[in-house]
């Protein structure tokens, strides 16, 4: 009798000696297998190394040194309007004009009024010497020398009195017209001409100072205890010095100076606010704009600094890689810190005598040999140095 195997049994010989084969051809391959594959290039850099000051940063918004609403100081109908929305004004310039007719009416009233007063003191003046000889020759009583005594003293409270209302009157005439009270920006008119101005409570329009500015921010009460020290040290005599960047604007170009600090901190949010003074000659700053400030931390210290092309994310941790003296790429978890002249800074992680990888790093996996061109660090200024 015939051995016959089932067809089903030779497929599965068949299957299994083609997977052997491919073990085999697997196994034999090895490293010449890889062997095929072209050497990765790469470009790498040395950290650059620069004395840094430890710096704080926060953000805040900018306001107004003084804000003033304007107001009439008398009432009546408004005359004129003497300036354009939004301009910039100077303390003393003419804004307003209330119709000063009844005022200077008044005015004239009460100069008159001075006059007749006047006239009643010479009178009393004159009576009051008549009376002085027929008072030693008893010519008249004592009690009417007396009565034009104190009809003098009247007369001369009476001018007093009117001069008095000559310089209120005076006044209502000078606030008819409403001068800026500050140097700023002034708003829109919030009244237009026509209208009755009710003295002291018509707002007539806003002004707002422009140089220099005040940034407001918040700061933690780690930082306040360390500037606070600081200055307890003596490490910092005069005034905390403050940079300042708009939000479109790269870096911190504005110089400043932190000039108060809330004596009181925030106990639910653990922060305390602080003020810095910005100057704002050309007016380019505006009351409520967003603002990005750095302080200095601390002293100064020598940092080692990489272009961020280098600096890659691992499930949330941040790495290099650097390539080794037998030009294989290294794996590097780092420390990264705010940026400084363009470059990162690494306080943990590399050496000075490190090559990271700057260009390329995308093709390389650690232990891998690769192919490295050394350049100078992208990004780094020319001359500055090691």
């Amino acid at each position: 009798m015939n051995n016959i195997i089932p067809s089903r049994a030779v497929s599965t010989v068949h299957i299994v000696a083609a997977i052997a084969l491919l073990q085999l051809a697997g196994c034999g391959g090895g490293e010449s297998g890889m062997a095929g594959l072209p050497t990765p290039k790469v470009e790498v850099s040395r950290p650059v190394q620069r004395e840094i000051a430890e710096t704080d940063e926060y953000t805040g918004r900018l306001q107004a040194v003084e804000s003033v609403e304007v107001r009439a100081r008398v009432s009546g109908y408004l005359k004129q309007i003497l300036f354009a929305d939004g301009s910039r004004v100077k303390k003393g310039d003419l804004l307003f004009v209330v119709d000063p007719r009844p005022y200077v009416a008044q005015l004239q009233q009460a100069q008159a009024g001075l006059e007749r007063a006047k006239s009643r003191l010479k009178l009393a003046q004159n009576h009051l010497q008549r009376a002085e000889s027929p008072l030693k020759e008893q010519a008249i009583s004592e009690e009417e020398y007396d009565t034009r005594h104190q009809s003098l003293v009247q007369a001369t409270a009476d001018v007093d009195s009117a001069q008095a209302e000559v310089e209120l009157a005076r006044l209502n005439v000078e606030f008819s017209q409403v001068r800026a009270p500050i140097d700023g920006r002034i708003s829109r008119k919030l009244i237009t001409e026509g209208n009755l101005v009710t003295a002291d409570s018509t707002v007539l329009a806003g002004i707002v100072s422009v140089d220099p500015m005040y940034v407001y921010f918040d700061a933690d009460e780690r930082a306040l205890l360390k500037y606070r020290r600081l200055e307890i040290d003596g490490e910092r005599k005069n005034e905390t010095p403050l940079e300042m960047g708009l939000v479109d604007e790269q870096g911190y170009p504005h110089r400043g100076y932190l000039d108060y600090v809330d004596p009181k901190v925030n106990a639910d949010m653990g922060t305390v606010s602080a003020r810095g003074v910005i100057a704002n000659p050309d007016g380019l700053m505006e009351q409520g704009l967003f603002a990005r400030v750095r302080i200095p931390g601390g002293s100064r210290y020598r940092g080692l600094l990489v272009s961020d092309r280098a600096i890659a994310m691992d499930q949330g941790k941040k790495y290099v890689m650097v390539v080794t003296a037998e030009n294989r790429a290294e794996y590097r978890p780092v420390v990264t810190g705010r940026l400084h002249d363009g470059l990162r800074i690494v306080s943990d992680g590399l050496s000075p005598d490190d090559w990271v990888i700057v260009n390329g790093l995308q093709f390389v996996r650690p232990g891998a040999p690769v192919d490295a061109t050394r350049i100078d660090m992208p990004g780094a200024k020319p001359g500055a140095g090691r």
